[in-house]
């Protein structure tokens, strides 16, 4: 009965790092452009 808990656990704990992996290199991404992240998005970036 633990196997599938601790499965849904472990899958969870990796999306949710899996997001905060993502945001923080998109904000890596746009401040090495010029931007600025404002609301989750990249403002006065270049391409």
């Amino acid at each position: 009965m633990f196997r599938p808990i601790r499965f849904v656990l472990l899958m969870a704990t990796a999306f949710i790092v899996g997001v905060f992996y993502e945001r923080n290199a998109h904000t890596d991404r746009c401040l090495d452009a010029g931007g600025r992240v404002v609301s989750n998005l990249c403002e006065g970036g270049q391409r």
